[in-house]
């Protein structure tokens, strides 16, 4: 699958590094706790389809050494300033450009969903040590929110009338990984709690993709904004919110059973 054009994209690639919320280190944490990844060293990680390099700075608290790669060049614009003792290569997962065994941990935060599924597990199987871990990961948006409901009305009408664009949908637990030697050991959903003001939440559902397409159609980021900060002033209020992020973690071994 292509990769939309919208990540190559300035105005995308400084709101991914600067005003998404901090779910990755959350979602490492909980990572790197889990049995399938808990008992094994971590020297070495890689972070594939990186994007601003959020998730792979969330890598750097746990691995002694840690890449990203990403496919679209405009997004790593800022990786120094998100992920500064992090190493960065431009590249995709179906074309890994790293020597067989070279990795304990390798993440993949919703990459997957735009790459050839069999060439890139094919290749993360490649650069997988023996024992090594695959950890798929994604996190739905913030929509949810339990002490103001209306938050999901809201979202549900800012979708409406700014459409993400199709062909997102994976099912991790579908693919084929025993083809390439790989073996599903663990699916776990999960949810976050990340408390956002209104200019912190504002901001981050200006980074979303569907702005992005919606600005890159030509509508005027401005009016977006007013319009979202609008209609999300009843609903925050004076305070900060509570809001969910559902998500899961597909835990992938090299080893076969």
């Amino acid at each position: 699958m292509q990769l939309p054009d919208l990540y190559n994209s300035a105005r995308l690639a400084s709101a991914y590094a600067f005003a998404r919320p901090p779910i990755h280190p959350l979602i490492i944490e909980r990572i790197v706790g889990h049995g399938a990844v808990r008992a094994r060293t971590i020297r070495c990680a890689l972070d594939v389809g990186c994007g601003a390099g959020r998730s792979t700075a969330a890598l750097t608290a746990v691995a002694g050494t840690v890449v990203g790669i990403e496919p679209a060049v405009a997004m790593l614009a800022h990786r120094h300033a998100v992920a500064p003792r992090a190493s960065f290569v431009v590249g995709r997962a179906e074309d890994l450009p790293f020597a067989n065994a070279s990795f304990n941990l390798v993440t993949a935060a919703g990459s997957l969903n735009y790459a050839d599924r069999g060439r890139s597990l094919g290749e993360i199987a490649r650069v997988l040590a023996p024992g090594g871990v695959l950890a798929i990961y994604d996190f739905s948006s913030g929509r949810r929110c339990d002490t103001a409901v209306s938050l999901d009305d809201w979202f549900a009408e800012f979708e409406r009338l700014y459409p993400y664009p199709p062909g997102y949908a994976l099912d991790v637990q579908a693919l084929d990984y025993a083809g390439v030697g790989l073996r599903l050991a663990a699916y776990e959903p999960f949810e976050v709690v990340v408390p956002l003001t209104l200019e912190a939440y504002l901001a981050y559902v200006l980074s979303e993709a569907n702005v992005e397409r919606a600005v890159a159609s030509g509508a005027p980021e401005a009016a977006i904004a007013a319009w979202c900060r609008e209609r999300l002033a009843p609903v925050f209020g004076v305070s900060s919110l509570a809001v969910i992020f559902t998500g899961y973690v597909a835990y992938v071994t090299a080893d076969v059973a």
